[in-house]
């Protein structure tokens, strides 16, 4: 067998947490893989992201049976993933630290909407809100990779709603221009030079929002994030699925950690 839980860097009770929406979503219908066995292909997709045609291989399935029985898994978890109100409302950060990443996909949809000139890279523009230690909180639809990170911000009304709640937001140079909800360092202007005390503000400000790197860190460790081989569009579902997984595993290592 080619998938076997000792090859998924994963807690195993995120994998037995897998299996029971599986099984509590379970039709009658007979099946070729138990519950378990489509669990673990899902989240190696995910993880390693291992092809279907080996998934199948390991199997002793088809390719398009793997296809389907991995897909109709992430969207378990993608239809748990919360909103980013209900996010900040469970959470009640003291400020949330804002970045943009470009999950790569070798499968353009519209191959100029979705080329970043900022990566030099075909992907699609997900937007990562992580606490003040990095700890991932909430991320985006996908957009396309062209997308400038305020665009993103302003589209998914994450600014809107970090107000509404109260959440001060600390962000990069990228997102300046937001409004007074969301700070940024200071930009040099041209032919001319910061502020000793400007310099300072931007040493702090670097030193605040340097957790959100290991969020983002976090997220490209689920290696489908690096180079899909998947259609652009199916981004969404799939950064659905991954935010619930992080944040039912963070659940989990808390609970064990206060027993």
């Amino acid at each position: 067998m080619v998938i076997h839980p000792a090859a998924l860097n994963l807690p195993h009770a995120l994998v037995e947490w897998v299996t029971m929406l599986i099984v509590t979503r379970e039709s009658g219908r007979r099946r070729k893989l138990r519950p378990s066995q489509r669990a673990m292909a899902a989240l190696v997709h995910l993880r390693e992201h291992t092809t279907l045609a080996k998934t199948a291989a390991g199997l002793g399935i088809s390719e398009s049976t793997a296809h389907a029985y991995t897909s109709a898994v992430l969207n378990l978890p993608a239809a748990r993933a919360p909103g980013l109100l209900k996010t900040l409302r469970d959470h009640e950060p003291d400020f949330v630290l804002l970045d943009g990443a470009l999950a790569e996909c070798d499968r353009a949809g519209d191959g100029r909407a979705d080329y970043s000139h900022k990566h030099r890279r075909h992907g699609v523009n997900v937007q990562a809100v992580t606490d003040p230690d990095g700890r991932l909180l909430w991320l985006s639809p996908a957009l396309p990779g062209r997308t400038h990170d305020l665009t993103a911000a302003r589209t998914h009304r994450i600014i809107r709603n970090c107000e509404r709640q109260g959440v001060p937001i600390v962000a990069e140079l990228a997102y300046q221009g937001a409004g007074p909800w969301l700070t940024t360092g200071i930009k040099r202007r041209p032919l001319q030079e910061l502020t000793p005390t400007d310099k300072t503000r931007n040493r702090a400000l670097a030193a605040a929002r340097a957790p959100v790197e290991r969020g983002v860190a976090r997220l490209k460790s689920w290696r489908i994030f690096r180079r899909s081989r998947c259609s652009p569009n199916r981004m969404t579902s799939i950064a659905k699925a991954v935010l619930t997984l992080e944040l039912h595993a963070e659940e989990a290592q808390w609970t064990r950690t206060v027993r």
